[in-house]
């Protein structure tokens, strides 16, 4: 019996020694399983840097030969849609890329120590990758913009093609024009657009983007675009006194002196506002749907046209606003005493850009004769546009001197003896040179101002 209880507390002891040895192993066991998934991970993390910087590059080749694809297919040359320009753009800002210090990886060892690895990127990288993304930005940027294939009637009956994208303003194609048809740049040349159906025409104002305007014509539009010599375009600022001194006798404008031309302009646009021609009189307005003309007193303010109601005084509570500036642009009409009986033929109109066919939104007024009606378009205009008018006015001013100034220099006769040169004066009173057919590389066409197609004559 003590026999069989040493043999049980033997066999006991060796189970408590067995027990004991594997707890040990499965505690070491799991030790290692541990660091070894920690060494995975650290590893795995490293990797997955590595795999983002090739794939970044990559990405940066792709989308290069991406936009590459898109710009020769997408951008192909058709008169009805967005044409291929060229491809030049002014960044607005510049990319600029210092060297930085990455974020730093950190490995456990199986022994329980710590390492780190740092990743650098040499300056030939960086710039590199700065490089294709500021050339992927200009790719980008130039496939946004609207291009056109503009037709500018002569009035000689001929015309000229001319593609136009939506950063060009009026200004800039009227000197493509004059590079084109090497005729003097004189200050009365203009862009115009006619509507045919209207019976309307407006000249485009030099700050304006010409794109921006076509597009809101419409594709089904019988709308034209005419290079046209027209004199009131800056008649106000060569004769200012007409329309601020309005109320005066025709001899004393007549005889108003240039020093006082300036001092009316230097008040009236060189101050901190500009201030519009306070002009008033009585006009005469259709009624809508109706080949009606009612006669009203309208007074013109800078924010729009007002007209005093039956009964009422020029008191400006009293005032009703007709219509106001900010969403309409102002037209010239032709031949409306015969379409819709009109006391006048010195007609204009008040219409947002998008209409294109008879509206009740549409303000149809008529003056008594030219001379008023020159007063309110060019009055309204100024009320319109304000000092972008009168900046239009100095830059085609430089632009008409500094045609003239190259023109003297170039045939001088210290340059050229056997070339005659001779001074005309045109209609804007300034002094331009003329020049024999051989100094020219064609002859000019023949610039008579002429009726636009689709207007009547009374």
């Amino acid at each position: 019996m003590d026999e069989i209880n040493t043999m049980f507390i033997n066999l006991l002891g060796e189970i408590d020694v067995l027990a004991e040895s594997l707890e040990h192993e499965m505690s070491g066991t799991s030790q290692l399983e541990r660091d070894s998934e920690t060494d995975h991970f650290s590893f795995g993390f490293s990797n997955l840097r590595e795999s983002l910087n090739e794939l970044e590059d990559q990405d940066l080749d792709n989308l290069m030969a991406d936009l590459a694809a898109d710009l020769t297919t997408d951008l192909t040359p058709d008169l009805t849609t967005d044409l291929t320009p060229d491809l030049t753009t002014d960044l607005t800002t510049d990319l600029t890329t210092d060297q930085q210090f990455l974020p730093t990886t950190t490995s456990i060892s199986t022994t329980g120590t710590t390492s780190t690895t740092a990743t650098f990127q040499g300056p030939s990288q960086v710039q590199s990758k700065a490089d294709k993304v500021r050339l992927a930005l200009e790719k980008l940027k130039e496939a946004k913009i609207r291009k056109r294939i503009v037709k500018v009637l002569m009035c000689n009956g001929s015309f000229k093609m001319l593609m136009v994208d939506d950063r060009q303003r009026v200004g800039g194609v009227l000197d493509i024009l004059f590079e084109k048809t090497h005729c003097d740049r004189a200050l009365d040349w203009s862009l115009c657009e006619s509507n045919p159906e209207l019976q309307i025409e407006r000249i485009f104002e030099d700050h304006e983007l010409l794109v921006e305007k076509l597009c809101s014509w419409g594709r089904s539009s019988k709308n034209a675009i005419f290079f046209v010599s027209r004199p009131e375009k800056y008649s106000l600022f060569k004769d200012p006194q007409v329309f601020y001194m309005w109320r005066n006798s025709s001899e004393a404008l007549r005889n108003t002196k240039e020093t006082d031309k300036m001092l009316l302009l230097k008040e009236n646009f060189e101050g901190p506002s500009v201030i519009v021609p306070d002009l008033e009189g009585v006009l005469y307005q259709k009624e809508s749907g109706k080949r009606k003309w009612n006669k009203q007193y309208f007074l013109l303010r800078a924010s729009g046209i007002y007209y005093i109601p039956k009964g009422k005084t020029k008191s400006s509570i009293h005032l009703s606003c007709l219509v106001r500036f900010e969403n309409v642009n102002i037209y010239t009409a032709s031949g409306y005493k015969q379409k819709y009986r009109a006391p006048t033929d010195f007609c204009f109109i008040l219409k947002h850009p998008c209409l294109q066919q008879e509206s009740k939104y549409i303000k149809f007024l008529c003056c008594e004769d030219e001379h008023t009606l020159s007063l309110w378009v060019n009055s309204i205009r100024v009320a319109k546009y304000g000092a972008a008018l009168y900046k239009n006015y100095q830059a085609g001013v430089h632009r008409s001197v500094t045609q003239t100034s190259s023109l003297h220099l170039s045939h001088s006769p210290d340059a050229n003896p056997a070339t005659p040169l001779a001074v005309h004066s045109d209609v804007s009173g300034a002094s331009s040179p003329v020049l024999n057919g051989d100094d020219l590389p064609e002859p000019p066409p023949d610039f008579i101002p002429a009726v636009p197609l689709g207007y009547t004559t009374s």
